[in-house]
């Protein structure tokens, strides 16, 4: 299981998630207030709309998905954990904010919410996980 090809799986689908997300709030920032995940909505359950803070949560999302991608396609080892490091400490800020304001939302709603926001969280340790004797192969081959 500890293989490049789970690095590169785990740091794509967080490319993939990020990209997902960023696209509609960064080019639609109304449509992803009022709809998103777009099976429910949950963004507009925490008022009031601020097209500026939602563009600029869908650029912070681009960039990530951008390092995601990066580093999925190069797999460098400080690019892996740099990236990683930093959603973890995004993602997990985001999942205690939502955890704690949960008062507008039915049960369901709620526990899908914290679920989706908690699979965020796997994926890094994952990367780092599997993509660590790839960096040791590489280094070395450099000595």
């Amino acid at each position: 299981m500890r293989s490049p090809a789970v690095a590169r799986l785990s740091l794509a689908y967080l490319f993939a998630a990020t990209l997902l997300i960023g696209l509609p709030a960064a080019l639609a920032p109304q449509t992803f207030y009022d709809d998103f995940p777009f099976v429910a909505h949950w963004v507009d359950l925490l008022p009031p709309y601020n097209e500026h803070l939602v563009t600029d949560v869908g650029g912070l999302y681009l960039g990530f998905a951008v390092l995601f991608g990066w580093a999925a396609w190069s797999l460098e080892r400080t690019l892996v954990r740099a990236v990683c490091t930093a959603w973890l400490l995004t993602a997990g800020l985001h999942l205690i904010f939502h955890a704690g304001h949960l008062d507008s939302f039915g049960t369901a709603d709620a526990i899908a919410e914290i679920a989706s926001l908690a699979l965020l969280l796997v994926p890094p340790p994952l990367a780092l996980w599997a993509a660590a004797p790839v960096a040791r192969r590489e280094s070395a081959t450099r000595a």
